[in-house]
C-alpha cells in the first residue's frame, strides 16, 4: 500500500502577480495525480484582496481564499511580481513572517525572493532569484547570501528559484523531497519536462549564438544511461562521442550547464534512489547496479545529493513492507 502523505501548499497572489508562476504551483501540487495512487497535496490560492488584477491586466482573479488562509500552510509560497521596486503589501509580509515563526516551509518563484527578504526571512540564508534582478536584490538585501548561478536554492525550511521556468525545477524538487524519485519521475513525464536540470542560470544568460550548431549529447547520453552499473569515465564519454575531454567537458557546459562527471554522479544517485523505493534491501546491489561500486560510496553520494543516508531514504520512500521491517 502506498505511504500515506497530507501536506497543505498555499499560494498568495497579489495585485501584478505573474500568471505563469501560479500555474506552475497550480499544475504541480493542486491537480489530481489518480495515476499515482497515493494522496497528493492539498492546495489553496490566496489574497489580501477579493480581486487581484494579475500583471499587465491579463484577466483578474476572483474567489480565491483570504490571506488567513496562509496561516494554515504546511508550505507557503510567496507572490511572484515584476515590479519589484514596489513595496509587497504589509498583510503579505505579516502573513510570511507568522508562516516562518510557526516552521512553515517558505517557497518563491522567480521575483517572489523579493517578498521573502522583504520579511526578513531570507537574512543570513542563501537565496536566488532571477539573473535580470539580480543586482537590485543584491543592494536591496546585503543580508542574504546571493547565488547567482543556481536554478534553485534549497536552505531547509526556506526555498528560492531562479527565473520562471525555473520554477518548475524547484517544485519538483520539492515533490521529490516529499514523494522520492519514483514519483517525481512520473510527475515529470506528466508534464514532459525533465525532473532534474543540471546547471544554473548562466547557460539561460543571452549570448551570441554560435555560427554553427553543437552537435547534440543525446546520443551519448542516451549510451551512457544504459550502462550506469558499469565503470564509466569522462574519456569513454568522450570516445563514444567521437571527441577529446575537452570539447566534451565543453558541450555539458554549453548544453546542460554542468560537467560530464557531475552528470553522470547525478543519474547514478536517481537510479539507487530508485532502486531502494522499489525494495532492493542490499546496499552492495544497489551500489553495483548504480555503478558507485561499494556501499560506502553509496552512502556517501546519496547523502550528499538527498541529506539523507540509505537507510533513512528506505524509511522515507521504500515500499511499506520495507519500511516496516
Amino acid at each position: 500500500m502506498p505511504q500515506e502523505f497530507s501536506h497543505r501548499v498555499v499560494a498568495i497572489v497579489t495585485a501584478e502577480s505573474n500568471p505563469f508562476e501560479m500555474g506552475v504551483a497550480t499544475e504541480l501540487f493542486g491537480l489530481r495525480r489518480p495515476e499515482l495512487d497515493r494522496p497528493w497535496y492539498d492546495f489553496t490560492l490566496c489574497a489580501a484582496t477579493p480581486d487581484v488584477r494579475m500583471n499587465l491586466g491579463m484577466f483578474t482573479l476572483t474567489g480565491v481564499a483570504g490571506i488567513e488562509a496562509a496561516d494554515t500552510a504546511d508550505t507557503l509560497i510567496a507572490p511572484a511580481r515584476p515590479d519589484t521596486g514596489v513595496p509587497t503589501d504589509p498583510a503579505v509580509i505579516a502573513a510570511i513572517r507568522r508562516a516562518a515563526a510557526r516552521g512553515a516551509r517558505l517557497v518563491s518563484f522567480c521575483t517572489g525572493a523579493f517578498a521573502l527578504a522583504e520579511a526578513g526571512v531570507l537574512d543570513g540564508k542563501r537565496a536566488t532569484t532571477h539573473w535580470q534582478w539580480a543586482a537590485e536584490f543584491a543592494a536591496r538585501f546585503p543580508a542574504v547570501r546571493w547565488e547567482p548561478d543556481v536554478l534553485f536554492v534549497d536552505e531547509g525550511d526556506v526555498l528560492t528559484a531562479a527565473g520562471s521556468a525555473a520554477s518548475l525545477d524547484l517544485g519538483l524538487h520539492l515533490i521529490q523531497r516529499d514523494h522520492g524519485a519514483e514519483v517525481v519521475n512520473a510527475v515529470s513525464r506528466r508534464l514532459v519536462f525533465t525532473g532534474h536540470r543540471d546547471g544554473g542560470q548562466q547557460q539561460f544568460i543571452a549570448r551570441p549564438v554560435p555560427a554553427v550548431p553543437e552537435t547534440s549529447l543525446a546520443p551519448v547520453l542516451a549510451w551512457a544511461l544504459s550502462r550506469l552499473d558499469q565503470p564509466l569515465t569522462v574519456t569513454d564519454l568522450a570516445t563514444r562521442a567521437a571527441t577529446s575531454p575537452a570539447t566534451l567537458h565543453r558541450k555539458f557546459r554549453a548544453e546542460l550547464g554542468t560537467t560530464p562527471l557531475a552528470w553522470l554522479t547525478t543519474e547514478r544517485v536517481s537510479l539507487a534512489c530508485r532502486l531502494i523505493e522499489r525494495g532492493e534491501l542490499r546496499l552492495d546491489r544497489v551500489a553495483s547496479a548504480s555503478g558507485f561500486g561499494t556501499a560506502a560510496n553509496l552512502r556517501l553520494q546519496l547523502r550528499r545529493h538527498t541529506g539523507l543516508s540509505p537507510s533513512a531514504y528506505r524509511r522515507r520512500f521504500g515500499p511499506a513492507l520495507v519500511s516496516g521491517n
